[in-house]
C-alpha cells in the first residue's frame, strides 16, 4: 500500500520546533511507518464480482474465484454497446448492474491505539460498504465523497480484515449521460490519532490581499474521537513553493470538548504573509499550510492544506477581475468520463485534457453537472484555471426515472455540506454552482429551495459567489426570483446576453453554459458559410440528410438552443459586463449523442472529440484566447475533380492570408469586422494548397495541405515516451494513417492491430467517432478520418516497452518507451 505523510523539515524550518519534534514520540519521525497520520493507497488487489452476492458481505465470504483488480474501476466501459441496455443510447448505450467489491487486509498490532477511516472519492452508486460483516452506511449519491469509520470494528495483527462494497446501478436510466458504474474514483485508509484534525477540518481564507501582504485566516475543527480530556497546542506554518516558511501561528492550553462522541474543537487563527506571491491562471502559485496537532508535549497529528492567495470580483458593469485585473472566464464545461477510459479516474488522463484546453487558451472548468474527482481540482490549483463547482443536476424534480431527485428530501443538505467542506479550500474554486436546468424553475418551489441552498453554501463559505446554470433566464424565473443568487448563470439565449443589462439591472453575469454546436472531427459540407441549427425533434438525423450521423466541421451546424462557438464568442468578447463563458463542451463524452439515433452512443459537443484529438474550431479559440502565433487552414485536399470546396483559415498575429493552389495565388483575404475566420470558394484540383499569414508585409507563418495518395503506412506518436512504472501512469499514442509521401490519408479507416511486449498494458483505444461500436477494451481499431489512439498503461516494473501497430496492406510501425 502505498502511504502519503506531511515531511517536518522543510527550508526554513523553525529549529527549536524541530528539536521538540525530535524528542517527541516516534510517531512523529518523518519515516513513513511511523508518521503521525498516514493516508495510504487503498486500491490494490480488490476482488470483484458481477452480479446479486447477498453473502459477499461476510467476513469470511469465499471470493477466491472473483475477478482480481485494482481501483478505480469502471465495469460498464468493459461491456458491449447495445441500445437495449435500459441506460439508453442518453447514457452510453453500456451495461449497468450490480457489482460487489471486497478486500482483505492486516493492521499492525502495535497500532491498537490509532483510529482508521475509510475514504471513498466517489462510487456510483447507490453504495452500501461492510467491514468484517458490520454494515457501515449507504450513500445513494454517486459522484460524492465520503468517509467510514473503520476502528469498533477491526482486527489488529495477522488476522486479517475485510472490506466489502456492494455498488448497485441497476436501476436505470438514472442519469443523462453516460455515469459509469463501480468504484471509479480513489480509496483511501487514512490512519490518525484519537486526536486530530477533522475530515475537510480546516478552512484557509484571506480576508485582506495586496501586494504588500495577505491576511491568511485559519479555522481548524479537531475532533476529540474517545473524550480525551485535557489541552493542545495548535501550531499552523505556512511554506512557499520552495518549501521556505513564511508565516506561523500558534495556539496554546486549547481545552478539547467532551461531552459528546466525537467533539469538535474549533480553532481559530490570524497570520500575515508578506510580499505574497498571488495565484493567477499564468502563474497559479501555491503556498502550503501545514497545521500540527500537539498534546503533553508530542504531535500526534499533522494536516495539510492548499493556499493559493488571490483575489478576485464579478462586476455588473466590468464583469470579471481576478488580482484587480480584468479578464475574461474563457472556460469549457467537460463531463467526469475520460473517453475510452470510462469514468475511472487516472490523474495522467485528467491532466492530459487539461494540458489540451490550455494549450487551447482555456482558463476555466465547469464541473458538469456533479462534484468532481479530488485529483481535477488538485490539478486545476496547480494548472491555472477558474472552476465552477457545480453540486447539483436536478433537485426534487426528477429529470430521469431513478435519478438522485428520490434521494433529495434525506440526503441533499449532507451531501451539499460535505461537497463545500471538501472543495472550498481549492484556490482554483471561483464559483459555486448549485444545480443545472433545474427543473424547480418553472415552479414555486424554486424560490424556497435555492434560498436553502444557498443558506447551505453561506453557512460554509461565504467567499465565493453562488449560481445556478438557468435556461430560462427571465426576470419571473423563481430561481432568480429568490434574490439568492450572487451570479446570474446564462445557460444558451446568446441572442439576449445585450439585453442583459436592462433586462437585470444591477444583476452580475456568467455564461454557465453555452454553444452546443455539433461537429465530426475530418468531416466537412458544403457550404461552409451556411449556419444550420439542428431540427427541434430528437429522434431524427440532421436536416442535411448524413445517414451515417456525421455532421460538418465548419462550425455551422447548431442546436435550436444553441449557436455556433463563433456567434457567441464574438458577443462575450464585445461587452465587459459579460464577465465569460463556459462553453459546451470541452470534449466529447459519452452518452447524450445528439442526434439521438443509433449507432450515435456519446456526443458531438466537444471542441476535442472523445479521443483527444482537436477538431478544427479548436483552433479558432487558440487564435483568440492565446498569444502563440496561430494558421489553421481547412478542410484537407482530397475531393472529386472540379467539386466547389471551401476553405477556411483562423489565424492571428497577422494582417492577412493568402491562398495559393498549386502555385497559383486564389487572392488575400483579410479580417472585416468582428469576424474570426477568412475563406476562399474554389474548385479542387489534386495538388498542394499553401497558405501565408502575414504582418506589415513579412512572413508570419505557412501552412501546406496536399493531397494524399492510398494508404501506406503507419505512424506512431506519444504523447510521452518516458512514464513511471506505479502501475497508474498512461502514454497517449496517436496513430496515423500516412501515404508514401508522408500525407495523412483524410478518410483513411484501416483497421489497426497492437501489440506490447514489455510491462505494460492497453488500458484502452479510440479513434474519436461517435457512432463507433468497437470495444474500447479491444487490442485493434479502425482508424477514423486517418487517426485512432492507443493508451498504455504501466505497470509496477521498470524497462523498456514496445507498441507494434500492424495493418493489412500497410507498413507497420513500432515505438518503444521508457518505464522509470
Amino acid at each position: 500500500m502505498q502511504k502519503t505523510t506531511t515531511p517536518f523539515l522543510p527550508i526554513g524550518f523553525s529549529w527549536a520546533f524541530a528539536f521538540l519534534l525530535l524528542l517527541s514520540a516516534s510517531s512523529c519521525k518523518t519515516t513513513e511507518k511511523s508518521a503521525v497520520r498516514e493516508r495510504t493507497d487503498f486500491t490494490k488487489n480488490w476482488s470483484f464480482a458481477l452480479g446479486e452476492n447477498a453473502g459477499a458481505k461476510v467476513a469470511n465470504f469465499n471470493d477466491t474465484q472473483w475477478r482480481k483488480l485494482n481501483l478505480p474501476h469502471d465495469w460498464s466501459i468493459e461491456g458491449k454497446f447495445d441500445e437495449k441496455h435500459p441506460a439508453s443510447y442518453n447514457g452510453g448505450a453500456l451495461p449497468g448492474g450490480t457489482g460487489w467489491y471486497r478486500k482483505a487486509f492486516t493492521l499492525d498490532a502495535k497500532d491498537k491505539d490509532k483510529l482508521f477511516y475509510i475514504d471513498f472519492d466517489g462510487v456510483y452508486t447507490n453504495s452500501e460498504v461492510w467491514v468484517n460483516g458490520q454494515y457501515l452506511g449507504k450513500r445513494p449519491n454517486g459522484y460524492i465523497s465520503f468517509r467510514y469509520d473503520l476502528t469498533p470494528y477491526l482486527k489488529f495483527g495477522p488476522e486479517q480484515n475485510v472490506v466489502a462494497v456492494k455498488v448497485d446501478n441497476s436501476q436505470q436510466p438514472n442519469s443523462r449521460w453516460y455515469s459509469g458504474s463501480g468504484i471509479y474514483r480513489n480509496v483511501w485508509l487514512v490512519k490518525t490519532s484519537p486526536v486530530h484534525v477533522d475530515q475537510w477540518g480546516t478552512f484557509v481564507t484571506t480576508p485582506q490581499v495586496s501586494e504588500q501582504s495577505a491576511s491568511v485566516a485559519i479555522t481548524t475543527q479537531v475532533r476529540n474521537a474517545r473524550q480525551q480530556a485535557g489541552n493542545i497546542t495548535l501550531r499552523t506554518l505556512v511554506y512557499d513553493a520552495q518549501g521556505r516558511e513564511v508565516a506561523k501561528a500558534s495556539s496554546e492550553k486549547v481545552a478539547l470538548k467532551t461531552g459528546q462522541a466525537n467533539a469538535l474543537t474549533e480553532v481559530k487563527q490570524n497570520l500575515t504573509v508578506s510580499n505574497p506571491t498571488l495565484w493567477s491562471v499564468e502563474q497559479p502559485y501555491l503556498y502550503r499550510v501545514v497545521t500540527l496537532v500537539e498534546q503533553n508535549g508530542k504531535v500526534v497529528d499533522n494536516y495539510e492544506t492548499p493556499l493559493g492567495i488571490r483575489t478576485f470580483n464579478f462586476d455588473a458593469q466590468k464583469g470579471f477581475t481576478l488580482n484587480g485585473k480584468s479578464m475574461k472566464i474563457n472556460g469549457v464545461c467537460n463531463h467526469h468520463d475520460l473517453g475510452a477510459l470510462g469514468a475511472a479516474v487516472n490523474v495522467r488522463a485528467l491532466e492530459r485534457q487539461l494540458e489540451i484546453m490550455k494549450n487551447m487558451g482555456v482558463n476555466g472548468i465547469r464541473t458538469s453537472h456533479n462534484p468532481p474527482t479530488p485529483e481535477l481540482l488538485d490539478l486545476c490549483d496547480k494548472m491555472g484555471f477558474i472552476v465552477m463547482d457545480e453540486s447539483f443536476d436536478m433537485w426534487k424534480k426528477e429529470k430521469t426515472k431513478f435519478d438522485y431527485s428520490h434521494a433529495w428530501d434525506e440526503w441533499h443538505k449532507r451531501d451539499l455540506e460535505d461537497f463545500i467542506k471538501r472543495d472550498r479550500n481549492h484556490p482554483s474554486v471561483f464559483i459555486w454552482s448549485i444545480g443545472n436546468e433545474i427543473p424547480e424553475q418553472w415552479a414555486p418551489e424554486g424560490t424556497t429551495i435555492a434560498k436553502e441552498l444557498v443558506n447551505i453554501v453561506k453557512s460554509l463559505d461565504t467567499t465565493r459567489p453562488v449560481t445556478v446554470g438557468i435556461n430560462e433566464p427571465t426576470p419571473n424565473n423563481t430561481i432568480y426570483k429568490s434574490g439568492a443568487l450572487d451570479l446570474f448563470g446564462f445557460n444558451y439565449h446568446h441572442q439576449d446576453f445585450e439585453k442583459f443589462p436592462k433586462t437585470f439591472p444591477g444583476q452580475k453575469f456568467i455564461a454557465t453554459e453555452t454553444v452546443s454546436a455539433l461537429m465530426t472531427r475530418g468531416h466537412y459540407d458544403m457550404p461552409a458559410d451556411s449556419i444550420r441549427r439542428w431540427p427541434k425533434r430528437w429522434d431524427i438525423p440532421f436536416h442535411d440528410g448524413n445517414k451515417d450521423l456525421t455532421v460538418s466541421a465548419y462550425d455551422n451546424v447548431s442546436t435550436p438552443w444553441g449557436s455556433t462557438h463563433e456567434e457567441t464568442w464574438k458577443l462575450i468578447k464585445k461587452h465587459a459586463y459579460l464577465s465569460g463563458q463556459y462553453i459546451w463542451t470541452g470534449f466529447d463524452y459519452l452518452g447524450e449523442p445528439t442526434p439521438y439515433v443509433w449507432p450515435a452512443r456519446s456526443s458531438y459537443f466537444g471542441i476535442v472529440d472523445l479521443a483527444g484529438f482537436p477538431k478544427d474550431v479548436y483552433y479558432m479559440y487558440q487564435s483568440e484566447w492565446t498569444n502563440k502565433p496561430v494558421l489553421h487552414v481547412f478542410p484537407h485536399w482530397n475531393w472529386q475533380a472540379g467539386q466547389t470546396v471551401d476553405v477556411k483559415a483562423y489565424y492571428n498575429n497577422a494582417e492577412e492570408v493568402e491562398l495559393f493552389l498549386n502555385g497559383k495565388s486564389q487572392g488575400v483575404r483579410k479580417k472585416q469586422g468582428d469576424d474570426l475566420h477568412v475563406m476562399w470558394r474554389l474548385p479542387f484540383q489534386p495538388g498542394t494548397l499553401k497558405a501565408v499569414s502575414r504582418a506589415n508585409g513579412k512572413e508570419v507563418l505557412t501552412k501546406e495541405i496536399k493531397t494524399a495518395g492510398g494508404a501506406a503506412r503507419i505512424v506512431l506518436e506519444a504523447d510521452r515516451t518516458q512514464i513511471v512504472a506505479n502501475g497508474k501512469d498512461l502514454s497517449f499514442v496517436t496513430v496515423k494513417i500516412l501515404d508514401k509521401d508522408g500525407n495523412l490519408v483524410p478518410r483513411a479507416d484501416n483497421l489497426v492491430h497492437f501489440r506490447i511486449d514489455g510491462k505494460a498494458v492497453l488500458a484502452g483505444v479510440d479513434n474519436g467517432l461517435q457512432t463507433s461500436l468497437e470495444s474500447f477494451k479491444a487490442n485493434h481499431r479502425k482508424a477514423f478520418n486517418g487517426l485512432c489512439l492507443a493508451i498504455l498503461q504501466a505497470q509496477e516494473e521498470a524497462g523498456t516497452v514496445k507498441l507494434t501497430a500492424t495493418s493489412e496492406g500497410l507498413e507497420p510501425a513500432t515505438i518503444i518507451l521508457h518505464l522509470k
